[in-house]
């Protein structure tokens, strides 16, 4: 593993890349964010769940994937690099006095742990030519800042001007008895940074995934997703390529 990524298994052209920018909870040595300790194992701190799962799918099939490597407290992968939050100096309520830091500071983060990693995306993208791409990211029941938000899938979709795919990942995780839909109280014409970037700026499929966190957990709910996802992302290939 890079400081600022992590290649799951066996590049082959046309396979399935699997996107996964907030896989971990890293936080480097040199960086003190001011919070406690407590808050890495948090959702504000990382997507729970999706690394397991992402390694789950890359076992015993062709799939490939590239895993963030650090936090996105440290760096927010899903982000802009010009925008303010791709260094968050708060999330869901809790503030991150660490992230007060001078522009040099700020640039030095996003060479050594954000370019490095999107370089990597797209240099996958360009190399292997995916059949699809599948941003894999997590999402927390409820948020302490507003317990009021209506969180009301199981599996939410994300995507900006390329919905075929996603719309079909509705479509599957449906009849898998998922209750699904276009993620909120976001979506991705809203938070798309990445696959605007590394799928659609190339004319690339792809869906972005939002897993209820809860579910996810464990070990048992990891692989009962990740099963999941490969059923699904076969039937969204077959019928990207029928033209459904």
């Amino acid at each position: 593993m890079t400081k600022a990524f992590e290649i799951l298994g066996t590049p082959k052209e046309g396979q399935v890349l699997i996107v996964v920018d907030h896989a971990s909870n890293h936080v480097p040595d040199k960086i003190d964010l001011g919070i406690s300790h407590d808050f890495l194992g948090d959702h504000i701190a990382y997507d729970i769940g999706v690394a397991k799962i992402a390694a789950l799918m890359t076992q015993g099939n062709s799939n490939i994937a590239i895993l963030g490597g650090v936090s996105r407290l440290v760096v927010d992968l899903n982000r802009y690099p010009d925008e303010e939050k791709v260094i968050p100096a708060i999330s869901d309520g809790v503030h991150i006095t660490g992230n007060q830091i001078s522009q040099i500071e700020r640039q030095k983060r996003l060479d050594e742990y954000f370019h490095p990693y999107h370089a990597e995306v797209k240099k996958l993208v360009s190399d292997l030519k995916p059949a699809l791409i599948l941003a894999l990211h997590s999402f927390t029941p409820t948020l302490r800042s507003n317990r009021n938000i209506d969180r009301p899938w199981e599996i939410g979709v994300m995507y900006n001007y390329f919905e075929t795919a996603a719309k079909l990942a509705v479509q599957y995780f449906e009849q898998e008895g998922l209750i699904a839909g276009d993620q909120k109280p976001y979506s991705g014409k809203e938070l798309n940074a990445t696959m605007n970037r590394q799928a659609e700026a190339f004319n690339v499929p792809y869906t972005g995934v939002e897993i209820r966190q809860d579910l996810i957990g464990d070990a048992l709910g990891q692989k009962h997703f990740a099963d999941i996802l490969l059923r699904t992302c076969d039937k969204i290939r077959t019928g990207l390529a029928s033209g459904d």
